[in-house]
């Protein structure tokens, strides 16, 4: 069975370094990543909604994100770079090579999710890719 990921978190995954919106949202959000990258031939299916990263996190709320315009914003963004579309299913390692790729190493992060709060830390580590 594969786990339901929102395409923006890939982008999140590859400069996330424990910051956070809260100690609990940080310690699932590693905790994620880890068995992610642990087993990353699993499937993942991706879909613009809540997925197991928001379990933790305070703009969950009762299973829908209160910045819901933002983030569909930058999920939707993310499936037509990658060239992706909501619900297809993929191994973690193939989204997460093509987020780089397609992304990431082509410079376009912050067009995508440059509004985003946390977004000082990803410009800070992009520097070095």
């Amino acid at each position: 069975m594969s786990r339901i990921l929102r395409p923006h978190h890939g982008m999140c995954f590859q400069f996330y370094e424990g910051k956070g919106y809260s100690e609990d949202f940080t310690d699932h959000m590693g905790r994620i990543i880890r068995e992610m990258e642990t087993d990353p031939l699993q499937k993942i299916r991706l879909k613009v909604e809540t997925d197991i990263v928001c379990a933790n996190c305070p703009n969950n709320m009762a299973g829908e994100c209160s910045t819901f315009d933002k983030v569909k914003r930058y999920d939707e963004e993310v499936l037509k770079k990658c060239g992706l579309t909501c619900d297809d299913e993929i191994s973690f390692a193939e989204f997460t090579e093509l987020v780089r790729k397609k992304i990431i190493y082509a410079g376009i992060r912050s067009d995508i999710c440059g509004d985003c709060s946390w977004d000082y830390i990803c410009r800070e580590k992009e520097q070095g890719c």
